[in-house]
């Protein structure tokens, strides 16, 4: 799962930098899937290990991770649309465009990151 982890803190980096740099480099909210990508890559390091204890507590706060940025973009991305839309304005396509992409990112993430716990602890059982 390490190796999954570190993808996509890549992809979640590459997209704060791209968000960065089509907002003109104004806004540096744009650049908070960078952060969250960031730190799923540190601790995605962390976690490659020997021993398994380091491995399951950093595989559990990379999930954690995962699910408040997945929580958090998706949140903002609502509520973006529909601030802008009440006051009868378009809402703003790149940034709109990028808590999507965060939170469907994390989103898979969490999904891949529960799908192998619940196979590490069948094959525990078995």
């Amino acid at each position: 799962m390490a190796k999954v982890t570190l993808v996509f803190a890549v992809l979640l980096v590459a997209l704060g930098l791209i968000g960065y740099i089509g907002t003109g480099s104004q806004y540096v909210t744009a650049l908070i899937p960078a952060w969250f990508g960031l730190a799923l890559g540190v601790f995605g390091l962390l976690s490659i290990s020997p021993s398994e204890g380091r491995r399951k507590l950093f595989a559990h706060i990379n999930v954690t991770i995962g699910l408040v940025g997945f929580i958090g973009g998706a949140v903002e991305a609502i509520r973006g649309y529909l601030s802008a839309k009440a006051k009868g304005l378009v809402p703003d396509q790149i940034a709109l465009a990028s808590k999507v992409t965060m939170a469907g990112l994390l989103l898979v993430y969490v999904i891949l990151c529960v799908r192998s716990f619940i196979a590490a602890r069948a094959a525990r059982k078995a």
